[in-house]
Protein backbone atom coordinates (compact mmCIF):
# COMPACT_ATOMS: atom_id res chain seq x y z
CA UNK A 1 0.00 0.00 0.00
CA UNK A 2 0.98 3.62 -1.05
CA UNK A 3 1.95 5.20 2.62
CA UNK A 4 -0.35 8.50 2.71
CA UNK A 5 1.68 11.98 2.53
CA UNK A 6 2.65 13.71 5.61
CA UNK A 7 1.92 16.84 3.84
CA UNK A 8 -1.81 16.04 3.92
CA UNK A 9 -2.16 15.78 7.35
CA UNK A 10 -4.78 18.59 8.81
CA UNK A 11 -3.28 20.36 11.53
CA UNK A 12 -5.85 21.51 14.68
CA UNK A 13 -5.08 25.22 15.00
CA UNK A 14 -3.52 25.76 11.25
CA UNK A 15 -3.60 25.95 7.37
CA UNK A 16 -3.71 22.94 5.13
CA UNK A 17 -0.05 22.40 4.02
CA UNK A 18 0.73 22.53 0.85
CA UNK A 19 0.05 19.44 -1.65
CA UNK A 20 3.26 16.39 -1.30
CA UNK A 21 4.28 13.58 -3.36
CA UNK A 22 3.04 10.60 -1.66
CA UNK A 23 6.07 8.76 0.44
CA UNK A 24 7.98 6.29 -1.21
CA UNK A 25 7.66 2.30 0.00
CA UNK A 26 11.40 1.87 0.54
CA UNK A 27 12.19 -1.55 2.02
CA UNK A 28 12.27 -0.79 5.64
CA UNK A 29 8.66 -0.20 5.54
CA UNK A 30 8.06 -3.37 3.12
CA UNK A 31 10.35 -5.90 3.74
CA UNK A 32 8.72 -9.16 5.22
CA UNK A 33 8.18 -8.65 8.82
CA UNK A 34 8.81 -11.66 11.18
CA UNK A 35 6.48 -14.61 12.71
CA UNK A 36 3.08 -15.04 11.95
CA UNK A 37 2.55 -11.88 11.05
CA UNK A 38 3.86 -12.32 7.62
CA UNK A 39 1.18 -14.54 6.73
CA UNK A 40 -1.64 -13.02 5.02
CA UNK A 41 -4.38 -15.05 6.94
CA UNK A 42 -2.69 -15.08 10.02
CA UNK A 43 -5.57 -10.93 10.46
CA UNK A 44 -8.10 -12.69 9.70
CA UNK A 45 -7.14 -16.03 12.48
CA UNK A 46 -6.11 -12.84 14.80
CA UNK A 47 -9.25 -11.15 14.53
CA UNK A 48 -11.20 -14.91 15.15
CA UNK A 49 -9.51 -15.37 18.18
CA UNK A 50 -9.78 -12.19 19.54
CA UNK A 51 -13.76 -11.69 19.16
CA UNK A 52 -14.32 -15.30 20.02
CA UNK A 53 -12.13 -14.64 23.81
CA UNK A 54 -14.43 -11.28 23.77
CA UNK A 55 -17.80 -13.12 23.09
CA UNK A 56 -17.05 -15.25 25.55
CA UNK A 57 -15.99 -12.95 28.52
CA UNK A 58 -19.44 -10.62 27.61
CA UNK A 59 -21.41 -13.57 28.24
CA UNK A 60 -19.34 -14.88 31.32
CA UNK A 61 -20.99 -11.94 33.29
CA UNK A 62 -24.71 -13.08 33.28
CA UNK A 63 -23.02 -15.99 35.83
CA UNK A 64 -20.57 -13.84 37.41
CA UNK A 65 -20.66 -15.76 41.10
CA UNK A 66 -20.86 -19.32 39.43
CA UNK A 67 -18.01 -18.58 37.18
CA UNK A 68 -15.74 -16.95 40.39
CA UNK A 69 -16.97 -20.52 42.21
CA UNK A 70 -15.46 -22.28 39.50
CA UNK A 71 -12.03 -20.02 39.82
CA UNK A 72 -11.97 -20.72 43.40
CA UNK A 73 -12.60 -24.97 43.11
CA UNK A 74 -9.86 -24.60 40.22
CA UNK A 75 -7.11 -23.01 42.29
CA UNK A 76 -7.64 -24.76 45.22
CA UNK A 77 -7.90 -28.22 43.45
CA UNK A 78 -4.96 -27.68 41.23
CA UNK A 79 -2.33 -26.43 44.09
CA UNK A 80 -3.87 -28.09 47.05
CA UNK A 81 -0.58 -29.87 46.89
CA UNK A 82 1.31 -27.44 47.40
CA UNK A 83 3.37 -25.89 50.29
CA UNK A 84 1.39 -22.68 50.56
CA UNK A 85 -1.94 -24.92 49.92
CA UNK A 86 -1.24 -27.58 52.78
CA UNK A 87 -0.03 -24.67 54.97
CA UNK A 88 -3.49 -22.96 54.70
CA UNK A 89 -5.79 -26.18 54.23
CA UNK A 90 -6.67 -25.79 50.24
CA UNK A 91 -8.03 -29.18 50.63
CA UNK A 92 -10.41 -28.80 53.55
CA UNK A 93 -11.79 -25.15 51.95
CA UNK A 94 -14.99 -25.91 50.28
CA UNK A 95 -16.51 -21.68 50.13
CA UNK A 96 -15.31 -18.15 49.52
CA UNK A 97 -16.07 -17.99 53.18
CA UNK A 98 -13.74 -20.35 54.07
CA UNK A 99 -11.38 -19.53 51.62
CA UNK A 100 -11.32 -15.92 53.09
CA UNK A 101 -10.84 -17.18 56.74
CA UNK A 102 -8.49 -19.67 55.96
CA UNK A 103 -6.19 -17.17 54.16
CA UNK A 104 -4.76 -13.50 55.01
CA UNK A 105 -4.50 -10.63 52.79
CA UNK A 106 -1.25 -10.67 51.54
CA UNK A 107 0.72 -8.26 49.40
CA UNK A 108 3.90 -8.91 47.69
CA UNK A 109 6.54 -8.73 50.53
CA UNK A 110 4.10 -12.01 52.20
CA UNK A 111 4.11 -13.66 48.61
CA UNK A 112 8.18 -13.40 48.11
CA UNK A 113 10.02 -15.40 50.02
CA UNK A 114 7.77 -19.10 48.41
CA UNK A 115 8.63 -16.93 45.05
CA UNK A 116 12.45 -16.88 45.50
CA UNK A 117 12.83 -20.43 46.83
CA UNK A 118 10.44 -20.78 43.38
CA UNK A 119 13.07 -18.84 41.42
CA UNK A 120 15.88 -20.87 43.10
CA UNK A 121 14.88 -24.19 41.83
CA UNK A 122 12.27 -25.62 44.73
CA UNK A 123 9.46 -26.77 43.11
CA UNK A 124 5.52 -27.19 44.11
CA UNK A 125 5.47 -23.94 46.75
CA UNK A 126 2.72 -21.60 45.72
CA UNK A 127 2.09 -23.18 42.14
CA UNK A 128 1.90 -26.98 40.93
CA UNK A 129 3.49 -26.52 37.63
CA UNK A 130 6.11 -25.26 37.10
CA UNK A 131 6.63 -21.23 36.22
CA UNK A 132 8.08 -20.74 32.43
CA UNK A 133 8.93 -17.07 33.09
CA UNK A 134 8.60 -14.58 35.76
CA UNK A 135 7.88 -11.25 34.64
CA UNK A 136 9.75 -8.39 35.58
CA UNK A 137 8.03 -5.46 37.57
CA UNK A 138 8.67 -1.88 39.02
CA UNK A 139 5.04 -2.39 40.86
CA UNK A 140 2.99 0.51 42.52
CA UNK A 141 5.31 0.62 45.29
CA UNK A 142 8.54 1.07 42.97
CA UNK A 143 9.65 -2.34 44.93
CA UNK A 144 11.20 -4.71 41.62
CA UNK A 145 9.35 -7.85 41.45
CA UNK A 146 9.62 -11.19 40.21
CA UNK A 147 5.91 -12.56 38.76
CA UNK A 148 6.16 -16.32 38.29
CA UNK A 149 3.98 -17.03 35.17
CA UNK A 150 2.52 -20.29 34.63
CA UNK A 151 1.30 -22.61 31.79
CA UNK A 152 -2.21 -22.53 33.28
CA UNK A 153 -2.16 -19.33 34.23
CA UNK A 154 -1.96 -18.25 31.10
CA UNK A 155 -4.38 -20.73 29.69
CA UNK A 156 -6.97 -20.26 32.08
CA UNK A 157 -6.34 -16.80 33.40
CA UNK A 158 -4.40 -14.41 31.23
CA UNK A 159 -4.75 -15.64 27.30
CA UNK A 160 -8.63 -14.94 27.11
CA UNK A 161 -8.38 -11.94 28.83
CA UNK A 162 -5.61 -10.73 26.79
CA UNK A 163 -7.00 -11.66 23.50
CA UNK A 164 -10.58 -10.11 24.93
CA UNK A 165 -8.44 -6.58 25.55
CA UNK A 166 -7.93 -5.88 21.65
CA UNK A 167 -11.47 -6.18 20.65
CA UNK A 168 -12.27 -2.64 20.47
CA UNK A 169 -8.90 -1.46 18.74
CA UNK A 170 -9.55 -4.69 15.77
CA UNK A 171 -13.20 -3.50 15.70
CA UNK A 172 -12.65 -0.09 14.94
CA UNK A 173 -9.72 0.26 13.33
CA UNK A 174 -9.44 -2.78 11.09
CA UNK A 175 -6.26 -2.00 8.78
CA UNK A 176 -4.10 -2.69 11.71
CA UNK A 177 -5.01 -6.41 10.89
CA UNK A 178 -3.76 -5.86 7.20
CA UNK A 179 -0.75 -4.63 7.55
CA UNK A 180 2.62 -5.31 9.77
CA UNK A 181 3.64 -1.91 9.64
CA UNK A 182 0.01 -0.42 10.56
CA UNK A 183 0.72 -0.13 13.97
CA UNK A 184 3.64 1.12 16.13
CA UNK A 185 3.73 -0.83 19.35
CA UNK A 186 5.85 1.32 21.54
CA UNK A 187 5.78 -1.32 24.30
CA UNK A 188 6.93 -4.20 22.23
CA UNK A 189 10.53 -4.88 23.07
CA UNK A 190 11.82 -8.74 22.64
CA UNK A 191 15.03 -9.99 24.01
CA UNK A 192 17.32 -12.60 22.43
CA UNK A 193 19.21 -13.54 25.32
CA UNK A 194 17.39 -12.68 28.26
CA UNK A 195 18.29 -12.85 32.20
CA UNK A 196 17.77 -15.78 33.92
CA UNK A 197 16.42 -16.63 37.48
CA UNK A 198 18.36 -19.80 39.38
CA UNK A 199 16.13 -21.76 37.59
CA UNK A 200 16.36 -21.11 34.46
CA UNK A 201 13.70 -18.99 33.74
CA UNK A 202 13.32 -15.90 32.05
CA UNK A 203 13.27 -12.91 34.03
CA UNK A 204 11.81 -9.89 31.55
CA UNK A 205 9.08 -7.79 31.63
CA UNK A 206 6.08 -8.85 29.60
CA UNK A 207 6.46 -6.73 26.89
CA UNK A 208 9.71 -8.92 26.54
CA UNK A 209 7.93 -12.29 26.30
CA UNK A 210 7.50 -14.42 23.20
CA UNK A 211 4.13 -15.53 24.09
CA UNK A 212 3.76 -17.89 20.95
CA UNK A 213 6.90 -19.95 21.20
CA UNK A 214 7.05 -19.59 25.11
CA UNK A 215 3.47 -20.44 25.81
CA UNK A 216 2.74 -22.32 22.50
CA UNK A 217 0.25 -19.59 21.12
CA UNK A 218 1.45 -18.05 17.79
CA UNK A 219 -1.73 -16.12 17.65
CA UNK A 220 -0.82 -14.01 20.89
CA UNK A 221 1.76 -11.70 19.14
CA UNK A 222 -0.36 -8.86 19.35
CA UNK A 223 -0.83 -6.00 17.24
CA UNK A 224 2.45 -4.55 16.32
CA UNK A 225 4.90 -6.96 16.63
CA UNK A 226 5.62 -8.25 13.39
CA UNK A 227 6.37 -4.49 12.15
CA UNK A 228 9.67 -4.21 10.15
CA UNK A 229 11.19 -2.16 13.53
CA UNK A 230 9.94 -5.23 15.46
CA UNK A 231 13.17 -6.67 15.13
CA UNK A 232 15.81 -3.86 14.95
CA UNK A 233 17.94 -3.94 11.97
CA UNK A 234 21.56 -2.82 14.11
CA UNK A 235 22.87 -3.75 16.94
CA UNK A 236 22.22 -1.81 20.45
CA UNK A 237 23.14 -1.83 23.85
CA UNK A 238 20.67 -4.12 25.93
CA UNK A 239 19.95 -0.94 28.34
CA UNK A 240 20.22 1.50 25.62
CA UNK A 241 16.09 1.92 25.54
CA UNK A 242 16.72 5.72 24.28
CA UNK A 243 18.63 4.98 20.92
CA UNK A 244 15.96 1.68 20.72
CA UNK A 245 13.00 4.38 20.73
CA UNK A 246 14.43 5.65 18.03
CA UNK A 247 15.38 2.94 15.58
CA UNK A 248 12.05 2.76 15.56
CA UNK A 249 10.15 6.14 15.64
CA UNK A 250 12.96 6.54 12.66
CA UNK A 251 11.64 3.49 10.75
CA UNK A 252 7.99 4.01 11.37
CA UNK A 253 8.08 7.53 9.51
CA UNK A 254 8.18 6.02 6.33
CA UNK A 255 4.98 4.04 7.22
CA UNK A 256 1.16 4.61 7.01
CA UNK A 257 0.38 4.16 10.58
CA UNK A 258 -3.28 3.99 11.74
CA UNK A 259 -2.15 3.48 16.06
CA UNK A 260 -0.22 3.42 17.84
CA UNK A 261 -0.11 0.84 21.27
CA UNK A 262 1.27 2.20 24.56
CA UNK A 263 -0.48 0.57 27.16
CA UNK A 264 1.49 2.65 29.43
CA UNK A 265 0.08 6.90 28.47
CA UNK A 266 3.48 8.11 29.12
CA UNK A 267 5.00 6.83 26.45
CA UNK A 268 2.46 7.73 23.86
CA UNK A 269 2.87 10.99 25.73
CA UNK A 270 6.97 10.96 24.47
CA UNK A 271 6.02 10.61 20.96
CA UNK A 272 5.64 14.29 19.93
CA UNK A 273 8.78 15.21 22.30
CA UNK A 274 11.25 12.49 20.58
CA UNK A 275 9.36 13.38 16.95
CA UNK A 276 10.92 16.88 17.85
CA UNK A 277 13.98 15.98 19.60
CA UNK A 278 15.28 13.52 17.32
CA UNK A 279 13.57 15.14 13.68
CA UNK A 280 17.49 16.65 12.47
CA UNK A 281 18.61 12.91 12.33
CA UNK A 282 15.67 11.50 11.26
CA UNK A 283 15.44 13.28 7.87
CA UNK A 284 18.90 12.74 7.42
CA UNK A 285 18.64 9.24 7.63
CA UNK A 286 15.55 8.88 5.08
CA UNK A 287 17.77 11.02 2.83
CA UNK A 288 20.53 8.99 3.51
CA UNK A 289 18.89 5.43 3.53
CA UNK A 290 20.05 4.26 6.55
CA UNK A 291 19.04 3.32 10.38
CA UNK A 292 21.29 4.09 13.15
CA UNK A 293 24.24 4.51 10.54
CA UNK A 294 23.78 1.33 8.65
CA UNK A 295 22.26 1.30 4.94
CA UNK A 296 18.58 -0.14 5.24
CA UNK A 297 16.30 0.48 2.41
CA UNK A 298 17.27 2.71 -0.88
CA UNK A 299 17.98 7.03 -0.07
CA UNK A 300 14.57 8.95 -0.70
CA UNK A 301 16.15 12.89 -0.76
CA UNK A 302 12.13 13.37 -1.83
CA UNK A 303 10.80 12.14 0.84
CA UNK A 304 13.49 14.00 3.37
CA UNK A 305 12.68 17.25 1.61
CA UNK A 306 8.83 17.20 1.56
CA UNK A 307 9.63 16.53 5.26
CA UNK A 308 11.62 19.27 6.04
CA UNK A 309 9.02 21.60 4.02
CA UNK A 310 6.25 20.49 5.89
CA UNK A 311 8.11 20.96 9.57
CA UNK A 312 9.22 24.69 8.06
CA UNK A 313 5.40 25.23 6.71
CA UNK A 314 3.84 24.83 10.67
CA UNK A 315 7.33 25.72 12.29
CA UNK A 316 7.08 22.03 14.06
CA UNK A 317 6.63 18.90 13.49
CA UNK A 318 3.86 16.98 14.96
CA UNK A 319 2.50 13.42 14.87
CA UNK A 320 -0.68 14.20 12.78
CA UNK A 321 1.76 15.83 10.45
CA UNK A 322 3.87 12.12 9.60
CA UNK A 323 0.85 10.23 9.91
CA UNK A 324 -2.10 11.99 8.72
CA UNK A 325 -4.30 8.30 8.71
CA UNK A 326 -3.77 7.64 12.80
CA UNK A 327 -6.91 6.42 13.88
CA UNK A 328 -6.49 5.67 17.38
CA UNK A 329 -4.22 5.34 20.52
CA UNK A 330 -4.33 2.50 22.48
CA UNK A 331 -3.52 2.85 26.24
CA UNK A 332 -4.58 3.45 29.85
CA UNK A 333 -6.90 6.68 29.82
CA UNK A 334 -7.82 7.05 33.88
CA UNK A 335 -5.06 8.29 36.50
CA UNK A 336 -3.00 11.36 35.52
CA UNK A 337 -3.63 10.50 31.84
CA UNK A 338 -7.28 11.65 32.05
CA UNK A 339 -6.00 14.77 32.96
CA UNK A 340 -3.82 15.10 29.67
CA UNK A 341 -4.91 13.29 27.08
CA UNK A 342 -7.38 15.62 25.34
CA UNK A 343 -4.13 17.86 24.28
CA UNK A 344 -2.50 14.75 23.31
CA UNK A 345 -5.00 13.16 20.88
CA UNK A 346 -4.95 16.48 19.58
CA UNK A 347 -0.95 16.21 18.22
CA UNK A 348 -2.01 12.87 17.07
CA UNK A 349 -4.85 14.84 15.23
CA UNK A 350 -8.61 15.65 14.67
CA UNK A 351 -10.94 12.87 15.54
CA UNK A 352 -8.12 10.14 16.82
CA UNK A 353 -9.73 7.70 19.75
CA UNK A 354 -8.11 6.93 22.86
CA UNK A 355 -8.74 3.76 23.69
CA UNK A 356 -8.60 1.99 26.91
CA UNK A 357 -6.16 -0.45 27.62
CA UNK A 358 -7.07 -3.10 30.35
CA UNK A 359 -6.94 -2.73 34.12
CA UNK A 360 -4.16 -5.00 34.88
CA UNK A 361 -1.08 -5.75 36.62
CA UNK A 362 1.94 -8.09 35.85
CA UNK A 363 0.25 -10.42 38.55
CA UNK A 364 -3.37 -10.37 36.66
CA UNK A 365 -6.17 -9.15 35.07
CA UNK A 366 -8.59 -6.84 37.11
CA UNK A 367 -11.08 -5.30 34.05
CA UNK A 368 -11.58 -4.94 30.40
CA UNK A 369 -13.34 -2.78 28.25
CA UNK A 370 -16.22 -4.87 26.97
CA UNK A 371 -18.13 -1.53 24.93
CA UNK A 372 -17.08 1.67 23.85
CA UNK A 373 -16.82 2.72 27.34
CA UNK A 374 -13.55 5.67 27.53
CA UNK A 375 -12.20 4.13 31.04
CA UNK A 376 -14.19 1.44 32.41
CA UNK A 377 -14.29 -2.05 31.86
CA UNK A 378 -15.99 -5.16 33.27
CA UNK A 379 -14.49 -7.45 35.72
CA UNK A 380 -12.98 -10.99 34.38
CA UNK A 381 -15.58 -13.29 36.01
CA UNK A 382 -13.18 -16.37 34.64
CA UNK A 383 -10.00 -14.68 35.80
CA UNK A 384 -9.62 -14.27 39.31
CA UNK A 385 -11.75 -14.75 42.38
CA UNK A 386 -12.00 -10.53 43.49
CA UNK A 387 -12.23 -8.70 46.84
CA UNK A 388 -12.40 -5.23 47.68
CA UNK A 389 -11.33 -2.43 50.34
CA UNK A 390 -12.03 0.82 50.78
CA UNK A 391 -9.48 2.90 49.27
CA UNK A 392 -9.50 5.05 52.40
CA UNK A 393 -8.62 1.75 54.87
CA UNK A 394 -5.31 0.20 55.50
CA UNK A 395 -4.37 -3.12 53.85
CA UNK A 396 -4.14 -5.75 57.15
CA UNK A 397 -3.83 -9.41 57.27
CA UNK A 398 -6.92 -9.15 58.41
CA UNK A 399 -8.99 -6.54 56.75
CA UNK A 400 -12.37 -7.07 55.92
CA UNK A 401 -13.08 -7.42 52.42
CA UNK A 402 -16.11 -6.42 50.21
CA UNK A 403 -17.47 -8.74 47.49
CA UNK A 404 -17.91 -7.43 43.67
CA UNK A 405 -21.71 -6.79 44.72
CA UNK A 406 -21.51 -5.15 47.72
CA UNK A 407 -19.31 -1.95 45.64
CA UNK A 408 -21.08 1.05 45.32
CA UNK A 409 -20.54 3.19 42.02
CA UNK A 410 -19.12 6.13 42.66
CA UNK A 411 -16.38 4.92 45.23
CA UNK A 412 -12.60 3.92 45.39
CA UNK A 413 -11.39 0.36 46.11
CA UNK A 414 -8.31 -1.53 46.75
CA UNK A 415 -7.68 -4.37 44.78
CA UNK A 416 -7.57 -8.06 45.95
CA UNK A 417 -7.38 -11.04 43.38
CA UNK A 418 -6.48 -14.51 43.87
CA UNK A 419 -5.69 -16.93 40.85
CA UNK A 420 -4.44 -20.33 40.27
CA UNK A 421 -1.27 -18.52 38.85
CA UNK A 422 0.14 -18.23 42.75
CA UNK A 423 -1.00 -15.03 43.85
CA UNK A 424 -3.26 -15.48 47.03
CA UNK A 425 -6.01 -12.62 48.32
CA UNK A 426 -3.49 -10.58 46.92
CA UNK A 427 -3.55 -6.84 47.16
CA UNK A 428 -1.63 -5.31 43.97
CA UNK A 429 -1.34 -2.11 44.88
CA UNK A 430 -4.02 0.05 42.51
CA UNK A 431 -7.08 1.64 43.45
CA UNK A 432 -10.35 1.11 41.30
CA UNK A 433 -13.22 3.55 40.85
CA UNK A 434 -16.16 2.13 40.50
CA UNK A 435 -18.31 3.48 37.35
CA UNK A 436 -21.27 1.83 36.60
CA UNK A 437 -22.53 -2.32 36.49
CA UNK A 438 -23.15 -4.36 33.21
CA UNK A 439 -25.69 -7.03 34.17
CA UNK A 440 -24.95 -6.68 37.97
CA UNK A 441 -21.28 -7.03 37.75
CA UNK A 442 -19.24 -3.71 38.58
CA UNK A 443 -17.20 -1.17 35.71
CA UNK A 444 -14.19 -0.21 36.78
CA UNK A 445 -11.46 2.22 36.34
CA UNK A 446 -7.88 2.56 37.37
CA UNK A 447 -8.45 5.38 39.93
CA UNK A 448 -4.04 5.18 41.15
CA UNK A 449 -1.44 4.09 43.38
CA UNK A 450 -2.42 2.62 46.21
CA UNK A 451 -0.22 4.04 47.94
CA UNK A 452 -0.44 7.37 50.45
CA UNK A 453 1.29 10.97 51.07
CA UNK A 454 0.85 11.42 54.54
CA UNK A 455 3.20 14.19 55.96
CA UNK A 456 0.51 15.54 58.93
CA UNK A 457 -2.28 12.87 59.07
CA UNK A 458 -3.96 13.84 55.45
CA UNK A 459 -2.87 10.36 54.10
CA UNK A 460 -3.98 11.48 50.31
CA UNK A 461 -4.07 9.33 47.55
CA UNK A 462 -3.44 9.54 43.81
CA UNK A 463 -7.02 9.33 42.97
CA UNK A 464 -7.99 12.12 45.19
CA UNK A 465 -5.56 14.29 43.79
CA UNK A 466 -6.44 13.99 40.10
CA UNK A 467 -9.47 14.69 40.98
CA UNK A 468 -9.03 17.95 42.52
CA UNK A 469 -6.57 19.05 40.28
CA UNK A 470 -9.18 18.21 37.38
CA UNK A 471 -11.88 20.20 38.87
CA UNK A 472 -9.44 23.44 39.65
CA UNK A 473 -8.24 22.45 36.12
CA UNK A 474 -11.77 22.95 34.59
CA UNK A 475 -13.18 25.61 37.14
CA UNK A 476 -10.51 27.73 35.23
CA UNK A 477 -10.78 26.64 31.41
CA UNK A 478 -7.38 25.50 31.76
CA UNK A 479 -5.24 22.27 30.73
CA UNK A 480 -1.95 21.00 31.81
CA UNK A 481 0.82 18.49 29.88
CA UNK A 482 1.29 16.51 33.37
CA UNK A 483 2.12 17.31 37.07
CA UNK A 484 3.35 16.23 40.12
CA UNK A 485 3.68 17.11 43.83
CA UNK A 486 5.52 17.28 47.00
CA UNK A 487 5.74 17.89 50.74
CA UNK A 488 7.87 20.99 52.16
CA UNK A 489 8.41 23.43 54.37
CA UNK A 490 7.32 27.20 54.12
CA UNK A 491 9.55 29.78 55.47
CA UNK A 492 7.80 29.64 58.64
CA UNK A 493 8.60 25.71 58.98
CA UNK A 494 4.71 24.85 58.19
CA UNK A 495 4.53 21.75 56.08
CA UNK A 496 2.68 22.54 52.66
CA UNK A 497 2.27 20.99 49.01
CA UNK A 498 3.73 22.36 46.27
CA UNK A 499 2.54 21.38 42.87
CA UNK A 500 4.38 21.36 39.76
CA UNK A 501 2.64 21.96 36.63
CA UNK A 502 3.89 21.85 32.89
CA UNK A 503 0.79 23.58 31.09
CA UNK A 504 -0.45 22.74 27.72
CA UNK A 505 -0.80 27.06 26.96
CA UNK A 506 0.67 30.02 28.79
CA UNK A 507 -1.46 30.82 32.28
CA UNK A 508 -2.41 34.15 31.92
CA UNK A 509 -1.58 37.19 34.57
CA UNK A 510 -3.47 35.95 37.84
CA UNK A 511 -4.75 32.46 36.73
CA UNK A 512 -2.13 30.79 38.71
CA UNK A 513 -3.05 32.30 42.15
CA UNK A 514 -6.71 31.25 41.12
CA UNK A 515 -5.73 27.60 40.04
CA UNK A 516 -3.96 27.25 43.77
CA UNK A 517 -6.91 28.32 45.90
CA UNK A 518 -8.98 25.93 44.07
CA UNK A 519 -6.70 23.16 44.10
CA UNK A 520 -6.41 23.69 47.83
CA UNK A 521 -10.57 24.13 47.87
CA UNK A 522 -10.92 21.03 45.69
CA UNK A 523 -8.47 18.87 48.30
CA UNK A 524 -10.49 19.31 51.05
CA UNK A 525 -13.81 18.09 49.30
CA UNK A 526 -11.66 15.56 48.37
CA UNK A 527 -9.78 14.27 51.81
CA UNK A 528 -11.10 14.30 54.98
CA UNK A 529 -7.61 13.77 55.94
CA UNK A 530 -6.43 17.06 53.82
CA UNK A 531 -9.60 19.19 55.52
CA UNK A 532 -8.40 18.06 59.43
CA UNK A 533 -5.04 19.04 58.53
CA UNK A 534 -5.66 22.30 57.02
CA UNK A 535 -8.28 23.30 59.43
CA UNK A 536 -5.56 22.18 62.35
CA UNK A 537 -2.85 23.92 60.01
CA UNK A 538 -0.74 21.21 60.23
CA UNK A 539 -0.77 22.16 57.06
CA UNK A 540 -0.29 25.58 55.11
CA UNK A 541 -1.88 26.52 51.55
CA UNK A 542 -0.33 24.53 48.94
CA UNK A 543 1.59 26.28 46.29
CA UNK A 544 2.10 26.17 42.37
CA UNK A 545 4.58 26.30 40.08
CA UNK A 546 4.74 26.54 36.72
CA UNK A 547 7.23 24.47 34.55
CA UNK A 548 7.94 25.31 31.10
CA UNK A 549 5.97 22.50 28.74
CA UNK A 550 8.65 20.05 27.82
CA UNK A 551 9.75 19.51 31.78
CA UNK A 552 7.63 15.75 32.07
CA UNK A 553 8.93 14.99 28.60
CA UNK A 554 12.78 15.46 29.43
CA UNK A 555 12.07 14.21 32.95
CA UNK A 556 10.89 10.83 31.17
CA UNK A 557 13.67 10.66 28.67
CA UNK A 558 15.88 11.20 31.26
CA UNK A 559 14.91 8.37 33.13
CA UNK A 560 14.58 5.77 30.43
CA UNK A 561 18.10 6.86 29.58
CA UNK A 562 19.08 5.83 33.24
CA UNK A 563 18.57 2.55 32.54
CA UNK A 564 14.45 1.60 33.54
CA UNK A 565 12.57 0.31 30.34
CA UNK A 566 10.36 2.73 28.90
CA UNK A 567 7.77 0.75 29.99
CA UNK A 568 8.35 0.77 33.58
CA UNK A 569 8.63 4.86 33.52
CA UNK A 570 5.06 5.98 34.26
CA UNK A 571 3.29 8.77 35.54
CA UNK A 572 4.23 9.26 39.05
CA UNK A 573 2.19 12.21 40.68
CA UNK A 574 4.21 12.12 44.34
CA UNK A 575 7.76 12.82 43.88
CA UNK A 576 9.12 12.95 47.24
CA UNK A 577 12.71 12.69 46.58
CA UNK A 578 14.54 16.00 46.66
CA UNK A 579 17.14 15.16 43.49
CA UNK A 580 14.13 13.49 41.53
CA UNK A 581 12.16 17.07 42.13
CA UNK A 582 14.91 18.92 41.25
CA UNK A 583 15.64 16.72 38.27
CA UNK A 584 12.33 17.18 37.48
CA UNK A 585 11.69 21.29 38.03
CA UNK A 586 15.22 22.64 37.39
CA UNK A 587 16.18 24.69 34.38
CA UNK A 588 15.86 23.06 30.76
CA UNK A 589 19.35 21.55 29.46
Amino acid sequence: MTHASAATAPDPTAAPAPTAEPASTSPSTSAPSPGGWADPGHGARYRARVLAEHARLTASLAGFRRHQDRVLADLLDFNSGTVFGREHGFGRIRTLADFRSAVPVQDYAAHRPLIERTAAGEPNLLTADAPLVYFTSSGSTGDHKKIPVTARFMRTTFLPFYFAAWAGLVEQVPEVLRRPDAVLNLKHDPLSAPPLTADGSPHVGASQVDFGTRFGEPLAAEVGSGAPWATLPVEVAPGDHTEKMYLRLRMAVQSDLRALVGINPAMVAAVPHQLGLWWPRIVKEIRDGTVGGRRFGSPDPARAAELERIADYFGTIRPAHVWPRIEALFAWTTGMARLYLPGLREEFGVGVQALPAPVAASEGPVAVALDRHGSAGSLVPTASVYEFVPADEDLTPDVRTLLPEELEAGADYHVVFSHVGGFYRYTVGDVVRVVDSVGGVPRVAYAGRGTRSDAAGERLRDAQVIRALEAALTAGGLALRNAACRVEEDPEGTLRYRFAIAPRAAWLPGELDRFSARLDEALTRESAGYRSARAERRLGPLVTQLLDPGAFDRDWHTAVASGIRPTQVKDRLFRQDEALWRRLTGPAG
